[in-house]
């Protein structure tokens, strides 16, 4: 590189030039759509070789906001390859969703890095699905990956969370299907029938139809789609199938590109335990040096305050923290890696996390709960200081650290799967226009799908278990992993149970009533209790103990608040719901009522396990 390029690079000087549709092959002869972004000067490529940034998606690689953030790393001397995924828009092959992505990647790797203006260093980047294709393909150990940078994906197990959760079906799966059905090749084929065909359902009234048929339900158009999804949702143990590298680091981290990589997402994200799990997994087995930055948002919303009907305040965005804005946040970590500056940025320490809370309370000019909240360092993740401390629950609808006293009767209720909990926000994406993420007060309302007159709070259905701590006397910040553990019982042959934790505000002026925020939440199906691999009906009657993994947070609790947990045995439509016949909802239509207890006395200690930090005062 010569005085004046490298002036350039400093200045981000460079030009973009554009070579559009390059086709790619892999290895079977499928040819993948690739559009080149190189520096130039004068209109001219310049040879370079130059570090490479690959992104891989099946969201169309020529959008005009992939073409500024291309521009922006091109202009710093960088590369930029974007590339349309196996069967999406401009690339050849047949769509099937995560499973392709580990060896495509791979194949790209090798294409790049015997291009001329390659100099053999390869980063890659990416949100959502983007991220899903650097974990795959990271998870077969390619050598020519130098680093990368996963934002909100990259499934640490998508059996446990991500596609199915708890032995549930995660319904954002139906969603997203049926939103990009519409951008198949199928639909591009026959645009006046599929379009038009597809564009006349409504999803709300297909989501009263659920389970879907075959040949009968809104994807019909595009059978690639329909086969996708009615298969993945029939797939409800964990065989091989699951453990293949694009739905399932965990099984690869032994052998996962050992490079700097960065692992972020957020609280109201659906991969929060993906990132959060393969950060201390992989930082474990000396895989890296590895990065984690957890915010608050919901699903790659980092330019906004607000994660739902909550504000989380201006620090709350990624441009306005962590020194810069992040295409140069970016930028500073391949700097590091791919072109050797000394930017120290791996003296900094490894795990950024925000932490919810604190806020006024008050409603603001958006109308929105100022719940508040700040940003902090931290060296590892679980952290090794926080207290995990087990929260009973008591007869009456108690919450507190002390055991419960023996003798007490169980809490029951009716759980009817044709009148489930209705989902008010959570960890999703892809939702739209069924569901909507973020934190809210968990009231019914006709915003909210399933929700139905009288619109009350969710705590006052007689199928929501309630229990909750007296008013904090002082502040208590919860930071990490949540589980709840169970001793339930059932009429069903099978059933879920679910838990919610949530914040709850005192009354105040801007809410008489008070307001129950949720922060995390998680589902359990019953027949998996013992093995994710060979379900096992219950015996009506018995009382067995079952595990809720819910979803990573990071909260204050401020004096005067109550600590919540909801717990029942639905949440649709992020769910499925279970039929209580022992048969996958996913193929069976059949739906029979059980009546479900929970219980808490000395024996059969029901609880949450909270990760207490202490609060410096």
């Amino acid at each position: 590189m010569t005085v004046s390029q490298r002036e350039a690079v400093s200045a981000g000087a460079y030009d973009d030039h554009i070579q559009r549709d390059v086709m790619v092959p892999m290895r079977d002869g499928v040819q993948l759509a690739t559009d080149l972004h190189r520096p130039a000067q004068g209109g001219q490529p310049l040879d370079g070789p130059f570090p490479v940034l690959l992104l891989r998606t099946p969201y169309n690689k020529s959008t005009e906001a992939r073409a500024l953030e291309a521009r922006f790393f091109v202009s710093h001397g960088y590369v930029a390859v974007i590339q349309d995924c196996r069967g999406r828009y401009a690339s050849e092959g047949g769509f099937t969703k995560y499973v392709a992505e580990g060896p495509d990647g791979c194949d790209t790797l090798e294409w790049l890095v015997r291009q001329s203006w390659c100099n053999g260093k390869i980063g890659t980047h990416g949100l959502s699905y983007s991220a899903h294709t650097q974990a795959a393909m990271a998870s077969l150990g390619p050598p020519n990956l130098s680093c990368m940078w996963l934002d909100s994906g990259g499934f640490f197990n998508a059996f446990q969370t991500g596609c199915r959760n708890g032995g549930a079906f995660e319904l954002r799966q139906v969603t997203w299907a049926f939103r990009e059905a519409l951008e198949s090749p199928d639909s591009h084929l026959h645009p006046m029938v599929t379009r038009a065909a597809m564009k006349n359902q409504d999803i709300h009234d297909w989501f009263q139809r659920l389970p879907w048929k075959k040949g009968h339900s809104p994807l019909q158009w595009t059978p690639d789609y329909e086969d996708y999804l009615l298969d993945i949702w029939s797939r409800e143990t964990f065989d091989d199938y699951w453990r293949q590298a694009g739905l399932c680091a965990q099984e690869f981290h032994s052998k996962f590109a050992h490079i700097p990589q960065v692992h972020m997402s957020s609280w109201y994200d659906p991969y929060a335990a993906s990132t959060t799990n393969n950060f201390a997994a992989l930082s474990q087995a000396g895989r890296g040096p590895v990065n984690l930055i957890m915010g608050p948002w919901t699903h790659g919303a980092r330019s906004v305050t607000h994660s739902g009907d909550i504000d989380l305040g201006a620090q709350s965005i990624l441009d306005n923290n962590l020194d810069t804005d992040y295409n140069h946040l970016r930028l500073r970590f391949f700097d590091r890696w791919l072109k050797g500056i000394a930017n120290s940025w791996e003296d900094e320490s490894p795990v950024k996390v925000f932490v919810m809370g604190g806020g006024s309370g008050r409603r603001n000019s958006q109308r929105r709960l100022d719940h508040g909240g700040q940003w902090r360092e931290e060296n590892e993740w679980p952290l090794a200081r926080a207290n995990n401390t087990a929260f009973y629950l008591k007869a009456g609808g108690g919450l507190s650290a002390g055991l419960p006293e023996g003798g007490q009767p169980p809490s029951d209720y009716l759980f009817d799967p044709n009148q489930p909990v209705p989902t008010i926000g959570g960890n999703i994406s892809s939702g739209q226009p069924i569901m909507e993420a973020g934190g809210f007060d968990q009231r019914e309302s006709d915003h909210f799908y399933g929700c139905r007159p009288p619109y009350l709070p969710l705590a006052a259905r007689p199928d929501v278990l309630v229990f909750q701590t007296e008013p904090l006397e002082e502040d208590m910040e919860v930071t990490g992993p949540i589980s709840v553990r169970l001793w339930i019982d059932s009429s069903a042959a099978d059933t879920d149970f679910t838990a919610k934790l949530l914040d709850v505000y005192p009354p105040s002026q801007d809410y008489p009533e008070g307001y129950a925020l949720n922060l995390t939440d998680g589902i359990f199906r019953c027949k998996f209790r013992n093995s994710w691999e060979e379900p096992e009906l219950m015996e009506p009657g018995e009382v067995y103990a079952v595990t809720i993994e819910l979803m990573p947070t990071s909260n204050l609790f401020l004096a005067g608040h109550r600590i919540r947990l909801d717990v029942s045995s639905s949440n649709f439509p992020r769910f499925d719901v279970n039929g209580n016949t022992g048969e996958n909802p996913g193929r069976s239509p059949v739906k029979v009522s059980a009546k479900n207890q929970v219980y808490h006395d000395a024996e059969r200690p029901s609880h949450v396990m909270l990760p207490i930090i202490p609060v410096v005062g």
